[in-house]
């Protein structure tokens, strides 16, 4: 059975030799952006979590703004990963496709589940955190791929999507409160 929150980033094929060669200074006024907006959406976990606790809501609005917050930072991270060329947009749709779906909190949540489902994804810190060391060595590895041959490897591009699909999904489990499905402990769809 399928994890009900996917990520599919489109394989670009070929890449900008320049915008990857400066890649490190391009991002960072998206960064600044991201940054001042994602404050606010952190602040919204707590509320998120203690609305589906005493009242079983999660205000569509809330849970809207929370998506389009997570959308936006997958563009950045797939951009600096030098998984995509084009530069994050705020608002419209590009390679980096997030699905995750508005729960029905009284038959899809269980009311107390945000207040364990933060020790629960400790083993997932924990694996992550050490393929994250492999996904940094991988994107070193694909930045002087592509200043050499223009090409992000397919099979590195592979492996840090699902790196990013395994983090999404634990996203989306214990801080976006969309799902109570545990997370597969997987790279794959």
């Amino acid at each position: 059975m399928k994890y009900p929150v996917t990520l599919k980033i489109e394989y670009p094929g070929k890449s900008n030799k320049s915008t990857a060669f400066f890649r490190i200074v391009l991002i960072v006024p998206i960064i600044i952006i991201s940054s001042l907006i994602t404050s606010y959406a952190e602040a919204l976990i707590l509320a998120v979590a203690l609305m589906i606790l005493f009242r079983e809501k999660y205000p569509k609005w809330w849970f809207d703004w929370n998506i389009s917050i997570t959308k936006f930072g997958y563009k950045i991270i797939a951009y600096g990963l030098l998984m995509r060329n084009e530069y994050p947009s705020t608002d419209d749709e590009q390679a980096v496709k997030v699905n995750i779906p508005y729960p029905n909190v009284k038959t899809d949540l269980n009311r107390w589940m945000p207040l364990v489902k933060w020790i629960l994804i400790i083993p997932h810190i924990i694996v992550l955190t050490f393929i994250f060391i492999a996904v940094v060595i991988c994107s070193v590895f694909a930045w002087f791929t592509i200043l050499f041959t223009g090409r992000y490897p397919k099979e590195v591009f592979n492996f840090v999507e699902g790196f990013l699909r395994w983090s999404l999904r634990v996203n989306a489990y214990a801080f976006l409160l969309a799902t109570d499905e545990y997370p597969p402990f997987s790279l794959k769809e």
